[in-house]
């Protein structure tokens, strides 16, 4: 079951985020502020997020997204996360496949995902790949030496 995430789900979802490993610690805690955003803000607009739930009714996954400021259509996916007891079962393309079906819903035209260029993430640029997703840029050096910013797109009209 895919939801809007709720107060009951904070914990849980950072655990999972803890858990796969693929976060700085800056990264975990920025990752918080957004959830902490969307909790205590019910009226704004800047993030969304859902989550989606195992047979066990246990958070399996999340994901963070809204509008790009400032744009005509574009949205970002912020963040996206599946517990690593769960990855290969389909969580992940669910949750892409809902942003995708709420883009198409209000007339977006354009999803935007960053990534890192490091090693590790290389299974991360595949599912994009694979989700029909491509390379649009890349600037080098990023996040640090040696760790280029790789900026995945998909338009839809």
């Amino acid at each position: 079951m895919l939801r809007p995430m709720v107060d009951a789900d904070r914990q849980p979802v950072l655990d999972l985020i803890e858990a796969t490993n693929f976060f700085t610690p800056d990264e975990v805690k920025v990752a918080e502020e957004l959830i902490d955003i969307y909790l205590k803000n019910p009226a704004q607009k800047d993030y969304f997020i859902v989550v989606i739930e195992n047979e066990q009714r246990e958070v399996a996954g999340y994901m963070t997204y809204g509008p790009t400021p400032l744009t005509e259509g574009t949205w970002d996916l912020y963040w996206i996360a599946v517990s690593p007891v769960e990855q290969g079962k389909g969580y992940g393309q669910k949750l892409v496949s809902f942003l995708e079906e709420e883009v198409i819903r209000l007339k977006g035209r354009l999803i935007i995902i960053e990534t890192s260029s490091q090693p590790k993430y290389l299974p991360t640029r595949k599912f994009y790949e694979k989700l029909g997703y491509t390379e649009i840029a890349r600037i080098p050096d990023f996040y640090r030496p040696g760790d280029d910013r790789v900026i995945f797109g998909k338009y839809f009209r």
